[in-house]
């Protein structure tokens, strides 16, 4: 197994994946809380924090990875590049998935033209974004890693503090490799899961900033209107990381979403 866990609290399983170029240390400032409620299963993707690389480095070998150290059904939350990982893991392996947790999350995060058989896409980004990152990681590591995580709290109000706590977090756990950095990327920029995402049948809720730069909050409502059991929470203000700038309605919205419910006894 190449994905390093922390299990923390009791109740029912809660499994978080973090984005790229971070690891689990990103939700120590919710764990307290949440693990008063929750058995947290938090995840570090393979080639980061605790977690070793795997070859080849694509999102279904991720997802794979990841569904070997978490429970038999769980509720499964996953921020931007953990949110490819958790529909990887909604789409291919459904009986492991309890309910559906997307955060700053996207089916595509680079704008497509129209394809045979697939719409275009301008609910993403640029791909440029993407390749430059590749690029500059060469030169400065430490350098682009700062400047990816400003980007995704360009906007949102409280950026400053917000970036403050994801750099403090960055450096609680080893760093990644510069070729975990460009494979993992490389998902970013090549990943479309617009045709597998709509046929996703459990319970979802999306969480978006509405000043999200990464994944813009387009992507959210496109996920809304052809996931056919999400619901969308727009948070007002936020940007990438709403769980950290705004985490009292964040998880206010989760608590609401993975009460159990009392009719279904």
């Amino acid at each position: 197994m190449s994905c390093h866990v922390d299990v923390v609290g009791q109740g029912h399983p809660l499994v978080m994946i973090h984005g790229w170029g971070m690891h689990s240390g990103v939700w120590q400032p919710l764990v307290k809380r949440l693990s008063k409620k929750y058995m947290l299963y938090l995840v570090d993707l393979p080639g980061m924090g605790q977690s070793r690389s795997v070859e080849p480095y694509h999102l279904y070998r991720l997802a794979e990875e990841v569904a070997e150290v978490i429970p038999g059904v769980s509720d499964i939350l996953g921020w931007s590049l953990g949110g490819l990982v958790a529909q990887s893991l909604a789409t291919n392996q459904p009986d492991r998935v309890k309910k559906l947790v997307l955060v700053g999350s996207t089916p595509c995060f680079v704008n497509k033209p129209a394809i045979t058989k697939m719409p275009g896409w301008d609910a993403g980004i640029q791909r440029d974004y993407f390749t430059d990152f590749s690029q500059s990681l060469d030169k400065d590591y430490k350098k682009t890693i700062i400047k990816f995580l400003t980007l995704q709290c360009m906007k949102a109000k409280d950026a400053r503090d917000t970036i403050k706590q994801l750099r403090n977090s960055f450096d609680a756990k080893p760093a990644p490799t510069e070729k975990t950095l460009k494979d993992a990327l490389h998902i970013l920029l090549e990943a479309d899961l617009r045709a597998e995402s709509i046929n996703i049948r459990k319970p979802t809720l999306l969480i978006h900033g509405d000043r999200d730069t990464l994944a813009p909050v387009q992507a959210a409502h496109w996920m809304m209107q052809h996931m056919s059991k999400s619901v969308l929470r727009v948070i007002a203000g936020a940007g990438h990381a709403p769980f950290l700038s705004h985490s009292e309605q964040f998880v206010e919205a989760l608590d609401q979403f993975l009460e159990p419910d009392p009719s279904a006894k």
